[in-house]
């Protein structure tokens, strides 16, 4: 059978004729975790489940797993082994000999099922996973759960408050993905949150400023804006903002790397004659295409020159966070004022020339 689709998924639950293998995969993890629970309970069933549903994680070995799956339903019809994020990589190739003969030689009583709540792998580059999927399809069923994009996420929240009587503008929906990111067991929790808040109406912009939490990310590149208009004030402000949350420095570090490397993509690309987008093409921008429409604002505000400057001194920072025993806030707070110095600088040397 080939990959299933999501609509393919919720028709194959509902028909009731499970196949003896299962691979759940893939980026959205809050669909594949649902997914896979919704499996394991139908095809464990109800009767004895410490005996009919059998669990096992990333460390267990396929004879464990092959005992499990060739036993016997106990007084049922049928029975679920799962395991969870087991990971091909780590095993010997004789164990992957013994997976591929039990996956041949499944009975037709039991079901075996492969997730992965957090291990992510690419089905595409390893020859490993390439045959483990294979193996998938063809003796059994493979659903992969792909993160949706911003038009999808948009219109689901706006689904998600209508559903609650309230309305959402596709403009706020997207605020709130700016906001909270693309994960969509935050961004429902998100939606829950503003419906019980709101009850019914709209739900507005400002209310969407003051209740949604805005990720590191967000944050970071919000910062970025201040350091591109020159506004300290501000820049600090979120910086302090960061710290009061305890973000890891490594981590806020790391966001305004990402940052400023939109930038210099999208300077570079437009300078090339090709649009604000066109990095999406080779960098991991999906679900994240704010990130290129505020590079690409910020981006025409500042230099080629003064965006490398900025990271050689990011670069710097990053050196000097991992390799001394420097205060790390006193490190980005003096990263803060020398990337406004040198937009400044560079600026008003262009000027002179």
């Amino acid at each position: 059978m080939p990959v299933l689709t999501e609509q393919e998924w919720k028709r194959h639950l509902a028909s009731r004729e499970f196949s003896s293998l299962y691979i759940i995969y893939g980026e959205e993890k809050y669909l594949l975790k649902r997914a896979a629970q919704q499996l394991i309970s139908r095809t464990g069933g109800d009767s004895f489940p410490e005996f009919n549903r059998n669990e096992f994680g990333s460390e267990a070995s396929v004879q464990a797993i092959a005992d499990a799956a060739e036993a016997l339903p106990f007084f049922a019809e049928h029975k679920c082994v799962s395991v969870t994020d087991f990971n091909l990589e780590e095993k010997a190739s004789s164990e992957q000999e013994k997976l591929w003969e039990l996956l041949e030689n499944l009975p037709e009583t039991t079901t075996l099922v492969f997730w992965y709540p957090t291990l992510q792998f690419d089905g595409k580059k390893s020859a490993k996973w390439r045959n483990f999927l294979k193996k998938g399809e063809t003796l059994g069923c493979v659903l992969e759960c792909r993160q949706r994009d911003a038009s999808d996420l948009k219109k689901l929240l706006i689904r998600e408050a209508e559903k609650s009587g309230c309305s959402l503008s596709r403009e706020n929906a997207a605020l709130i993905l700016e906001y909270a990111g693309a994960d969509l067991k935050n961004l429902l929790n998100e939606m829950a949150k503003l419906c019980a808040y709101q009850k019914e109406g709209e739900i507005s912009r400002k209310l969407i400023e003051e209740l949604v939490p805005k990720t590191t990310e967000t944050t970071v590149f919000l910062m970025t804006n201040a350091l591109v208009a020159g506004n300290y004030q501000r820049a600090y402000e979120l910086l302090g903002q960061l710290f009061y949350q305890n973000e890891e420095p490594i981590a806020i570090l790391g966001a305004l790397s990402s940052a400023y490397v939109d930038l210099y993509r999208v300077r570079c690309a437009l300078e090339s004659g090709l649009s604000a987008q066109a990095p999406a093409e080779y960098g991991d921008y999906k679900g994240k295409e704010f990130r290129l429409r505020n590079a690409e604002k910020n981006g025409r505000r500042m230099s080629l020159v003064a965006i490398k400057e900025s990271l050689h001194l990011i670069l710097e920072a990053d050196l000097r966070l991992k390799g001394s025993r420097f205060d790390p806030r006193i490190v980005l707070e003096e990263l803060i004022a020398k990337l406004l110095l040198a937009a400044n600088r560079v600026e008003k040397e262009e000027e002179r020339r």
